[in-house]
């Protein structure tokens, strides 16, 4: 690219968020997931079995191919066609969902459907993502992820909200019925749609870097000894793998929230579902707001501050909500911490674009997807054997507190993104002389 974006390329940047939540939110979270384990396994027991089995397949697939994958495209250049492929991908596999009926001989559709959707999602994120630094000049990296962030924040509850009022709400605008479930399957062409359409922009309007006119084949090659070489030379990008292990450890504690979260507020305040139900969508608000909001932020005091700002944010009121009792405040102060759940996603891949080398930069996107993945079944593991001994929900969940707490210790020991960004450039430098002697 020979210039960043104008503000028109950015905005249909940001809305493949919008795009991608509308597969996240209403598929992977609430209402299709919960329609397989309450209606097409056999059990709910089962179908949360399979489903958490299906979910670490795709997470593992997602961990060991990405990294390969975005080694290889830095080779070929371009991303569009990467984004677009997976993008088919992820809404092909939603629309394959339409076709499973409740009943026990669909699990395996089901499966397929969404583990093939949750790997056409990630991996066009890891495209996506590493664009950003390509678009926008660093000093407006932060803004523009948080603004990501916060439109996908809007378009996964806008597509919720849309599917409520079409389909399966009490009184819908389009009543097709219960029977075979059909109000339920119906939202499912809603997400793949909401999916195509707001993705159609950045494909239309944002910019591509240049092909290289490397084939694929010759560019897998190369890719393939260019990972095997930055794992060679690890220490050059040290900085980095610190960053992401402390990522990864955040992160768990993310995922461990959003996978426990409503069990818990059921479970130990005593939340009715509606109650639960009510609860995931204010803090899905309050985290879009967040990551609105901390988008300035990032560009002021940098990413790794953002992100440790984050870490206490989440801390604070994570800690007093394993002790409160009442409905009303455990809503409040859980609002509280939502506020911070879009900048400490935001700000993170706005550290990551500001300091992957350039011309690895989908590498180590795949890296960062990694990150997020490999471990991911470590935290609730950890909480549902907690909660297993000693007898205490409580107890379980406050595993989540010792995950932001590890993630934001071991930050404090990585160099802020400017520091990151030099001290790999001069690696670059020295390892190029190596090479010319």
């Amino acid at each position: 690219m020979s210039r960043f974006a104008n503000r028109k390329e950015m905005v249909s940047w940001a809305l493949y968020d919008c795009a991608n939540n509308g597969f996240v939110t209403p598929i992977q979270t609430f209402i299709f997931a919960a329609y397989f384990t309450k209606a097409v396994a056999e059990n709910p027991t089962a179908g949360t079995h399979l489903w958490g089995n299906m979910i670490s397949a795709a997470g593992l697939t997602i961990a060991l191919g990405g990294p390969l994958l975005g080694a290889v495209a830095d080779r070929v250049g371009r991303r569009k066609p990467w984004i677009g492929f997976f993008t088919l991908l992820c809404i092909a596999a939603t629309f394959t969902l339409w076709f499973v009926q409740p009943e026990p001989s669909f699990v395996l559709l089901a499966l397929i459907g969404v583990g093939l959707g949750t790997i056409g999602s990630e991996y066009a994120l890891i495209f996506y993502n590493a664009m950003l630094s390509d678009l926008v000049p660093n000093k407006r990296t932060g803004r523009w992820s948080g603004w990501g962030w916060a439109a996908g924040y809007v378009g996964g509850l806008s597509c919720l909200v849309l599917s409520f009022f079409l389909f399966v709400g009490d009184n819908p605008l389009i009543p097709l019925g219960s029977d075979n479930a059909l109000d339920v399957r119906a939202t499912v062409l809603l997400a793949g749609a909401w999916y195509a359409l707001f993705a159609l922009p950045l494909f239309l309007f944002t910019p591509d870097t240049p092909s290289t006119g490397t084939p694929l084949g010759k560019a897998a090659v190369q890719g393939m000894r260019q990972l095997k070489d930055s794992i060679a030379h690890v220490r050059q990008y040290k900085h980095i793998v610190r960053f992401l292990i402390a990522r990864m450890l955040y992160n768990d504690g993310l995922g461990t929230v959003f996978a426990f979260g409503g069990i818990y507020a059921a479970g130990v305040i005593g939340m009715s579902a509606q109650e639960v139900l009510l609860f995931g969508v204010a803090l899905n608000i309050t985290a879009g707001l967040g990551a609105f909001a901390f988008a300035w932020v990032d560009d002021w005091i940098g990413p790794k501050p953002t992100i440790l700002l984050s870490i206490a944010g989440l801390l604070v009121p994570g800690t007093i909500m394993l002790f409160l009792s009442s409905k009303l405040w455990f809503l409040v102060v859980g609002c509280v911490l939502g506020l911070f759940f879009g900048p400490i996603q935001s700000a993170s891949r706005s550290y990551m674009a500001r300091t992957a080398p350039p011309e690895l930069r989908n590498q180590f996107f795949g890296l960062y997807a990694l990150s997020g993945k490999l471990t991911s079944f470590a935290g609730p593991l950890i909480v549902g054997w907690l909660t297993y001994i000693s007898g205490s929900q409580r107890v379980g969940m406050s595993t989540v507190i010792f995950l932001f707490l590890a993630g934001g210790l071991i930050l404090l020991t990585v160099p802020k993104a400017a520091e990151a960004h030099e001290e790999i450039v001069k690696g670059e430098a020295a390892k190029d002389d190596v090479l010319a002697e």
